[in-house]
């Protein structure tokens, strides 16, 4: 994607978060650094989130996508909450989870909204290129 003025390539724009009380952030820091060295304008809202802190970012900074970091095993519940929360808020941006999610929950996850799931082995290509995607299919 490009902007036809320019021709340069479009800079994302994602939300990274740690939704409900999980303490764990330093992948989600790794995660923020390989997301801004990709050239995408990351907006780091931390730790202890809410569904509304998120949707409020997501509306102010016009985002494309929130990535969430998950490490306290509440994905099943969090994960679909978010996606359910940013369409009541009619707002369409993939959801993006990424922490210790074992593998047979990501169907689950999946089949609820979630746009990709990504485990501890995800490399920075994978990652990048995942983000990109989610967002690519999720614009008409």
């Amino acid at each position: 994607m490009s902007d036809p003025a320019t021709h340069e390539p479009e800079r994302l724009r994602v939300v990274l978060a740690k939704l409900g009380l999980d303490g764990h952030d330093r992948g989600l820091k790794v995660v923020a650094r390989i997301l801004r060295d990709a050239g995408m304008e990351v907006i780091f809202l931390g730790l202890r989130q809410t569904t509304s802190s998120i949707i409020a970012a997501v509306e102010q900074e016009d985002a494309d996508a929130v990535g969430l970091s998950m490490h306290n095993a509440g994905h099943l519940t969090l994960g679909p909450k978010m996606v359910r929360a940013l369409a009541d808020a009619e707002i369409d941006v993939p959801v993006v989870i990424g922490g210790i999610i074992p593998p047979d929950d990501e169907a689950e996850l999946l089949e609820n909204g979630v746009a990709v799931v990504l485990g501890p082995g995800a490399s920075a290509e994978e990652v990048v290129q995942s983000v990109r995607d989610a967002v690519a299919a999720a614009r008409p």
